[in-house]
């Protein structure tokens, strides 16, 4: 089940996990909105040089093949207007997912990965992804049924020079969900960065009139906010040269304070990768 395109698309890691089918149905709507194909891909290990056994490979290709269908049903059982592509590749986890997802417009990888369900953390191919890819990664979560309140998008910024793409990127979707936003920012800022800032976020609010936008300002980094109000987010975007690193938010603290939330991470690239 082979359909390579280097084309823009959003890419999906498949693993057979539940996570992973999260990932994909999440992904249909930003391929409908970019008008780019739904890409499925799941990657196979080679087996280890020292078993030298051939016949290891057999089992985990028919696995990934049941993965991929599986994904490719609850898809196709949305009955959006999506076109799917599928592939299977051998490899590296991490190194085959980056080049698979070189002309991506975004990278989705569910939270759980099948080797790490059980122990109810993201897994280092997640937190891998994220610091490398070439494009935004989502880390997402289950997307369970919410009464009535429109869910919120956060975004975090730690420095005024890399804040605006990433402000961007959050803005973006923001407005593809008609969400209210809360921009995080530090609660020490110098004056004169403060009143710079205050200034950009007047220019993004008169540029998005249509959205709710509010600053927030945080102690010591995002994630004690975030935790605290994560049934009221459903998206939370941060920069990968964030200023507490990935791991705090994508690692195990990270997902310790979100397991129980639909609360997804998209972790930007670096502006010079725009």
């Amino acid at each position: 089940m082979l359909n390579h395109s280097p084309t823009p698309c959003i890419a999906v890691g498949i693993d057979g996990s539940q996570s992973a089918l999260d990932a994909a149905l999440w992904a249909i709507d930003e391929a409908v909105h970019f008008g780019v194909p739904l890409r499925l891909v799941n990657v196979v290990e080679p087996a280890e040089p020292a078993l030298n056994d051939p016949g290891d490979l057999a089992p985990r290709m028919a696995a990934a093949e049941v993965a991929v269908r599986n994904a490719l049903t609850a898809v196709e059982s949305t009955k959006r207007p999506v076109t799917i592509e599928a592939e299977i590749l051998q490899g590296r986890p991490v190194q085959t997912l980056l080049e698979a997802a070189r002309s991506a417009l975004i990278l989705g990888i569910g939270a759980r990965g099948l080797k790490h369900a059980t122990q109810g953390r993201i897994g280092s191919t997640a937190a891998a992804l994220s610091a490398a890819a070439h494009c935004p990664v989502v880390i997402v979560r289950a997307q369970r049924p919410h009464g009535g309140h429109n869910r919120a998008v956060v975004i975090e910024l730690d420095d005024t020079a890399r804040g605006g793409a990433v402000l961007q990127r959050g803005l973006d979707a923001a407005k593809r969900r008609n969400a209210p936003v809360f921009v995080l920012t530090p609660a020490r800022m110098h004056a004169d960065v403060q009143a710079q800032w205050q200034r950009r976020l007047a220019e993004w609010q008169h540029r998005y009139s249509d959205l709710d936008i509010t600053s927030v300002s945080t102690q010591g980094g995002g994630l004690d906010y975030i935790a605290a109000h994560a049934d009221s987010i459903q998206l939370v975007v941060v920069s990968r040269e964030r200023r507490n690193g990935l791991g705090a938010l994508v690692g195990a603290p990270g997902n310790a304070a979100l397991r129980d939330t639909d609360c997804s991470i998209m972790v930007c690239e670096p502006h010079n990768a725009l």
